[in-house]
């Protein structure tokens, strides 16, 4: 049995998390993996493996905020493993355990008693310059944005094929209701329960009044299209991370993923408890 760890490599209550964890789990008969470069990044080179070798884990552990956690995501790629996040960072949104309960939580995992929060994902395929350049996977989000111009791009937006909306707008987030409170929620989008399966459209900065943010059915297929040569030097950004952007973007087409992301909670702690805890100060009505 093999289990990932995935430190923030540059915290370094993560990084030592990383190592305790690793003997623990070594003196439980369980081999902690860690992908090439967390390994060197944390002390650890002899338990590193290459990312394609990663298919087969039990668990994946990541030892950071929510960043580590989407990191953590991107590096399973579509396969359904349980993740858990332990809470090293400023955010812990995502995550399931505090660093006091980390080994609690990790038993609790591989012993098949912890409760899973099944979140849904989405894939991208994106076309540029009439091309077909990649297809891509989000947990939180996928967005179309201006490139290096400072000029605002035109977007035309469609779901299920009916034309919603033609706007000039600096661009469009389109988030999954784990994604709701993060760059959807900044650029004025709702806060959407984590169970709920459908998308959250908010334009950014749109050059109109009527700009509203759209909730959709889990089933919805969003495309995003910038009709105007002139002003379609935009790009894609998944999770965060830019996609390469070389030619002019032409479309974007947005869907619920095939695979779900499964979160690992050792606690009870309901998400409005996290919402009021994270976002309002802790203080309580």
């Amino acid at each position: 049995m093999r289990v990932l760890l995935v430190p923030n490599t540059a915290n370094p209550g993560a990084v030592s998390a990383a190592a305790e964890l690793s003997t623990w789990l070594t003196g439980q008969g369980i081999e902690p993996v860690l992908a090439n470069a967390d390994a060197a990044g944390s002390g650890l080179p002899d338990l590193g493996v290459a990312p394609t070798d990663l298919a087969d884990v039990r668990l994946c552990v990541a030892l950071g905020g929510d960043g580590t956690i989407l990191k953590a995501f991107h590096l399973l790629e579509s396969a359904e493993t349980p993740l858990l996040g332990v809470k090293f960072g400023r955010l812990g949104f995502l995550s399931g355990a505090t660093p006091d309960r980390m080994r609690e939580a990790v038993g609790a995992a591989l012993a098949g008693e912890a409760r899973i929060e099944r979140r849904s994902t989405l894939e991208a395929s994106v076309v540029m310059g009439g091309r077909a350049v990649g297809s891509y996977r989000a947990l939180n989000e996928v967005v179309v944005s201006r490139g290096a111009s400072s000029r605002v791009i035109a977007l035309d937006l469609a779901i299920d094929g009916h034309p919603i909306m033609r706007t000039p707008a600096d661009g469009v987030v389109v988030a999954t209701a784990t994604g709701s409170t993060a760059y959807a929620l900044s650029a004025g989008g709702p806060v959407v329960a984590p169970a709920f399966g459908g998308m959250v459209v908010v334009a950014v900065a749109p050059h109109t009044l009527a700009s509203r943010a759209i909730v959709t059915d889990p089933s919805d297929v969003i495309e995003i299209t910038l009709p105007d040569t002139s002003r379609s030097d935009a790009c894609v950004v998944v999770d965060g991370d830019p996609t390469p952007c070389r030619r002019s973007l032409d479309r974007v087409t947005i869907k619920r993923g095939e695979t779900d992301a499964l979160l690992v909670k050792l606690d009870g702690r309901h998400f409005y408890d996290t919402l009021e805890s994270e976002f309002f100060g802790g203080g309580g009505a």
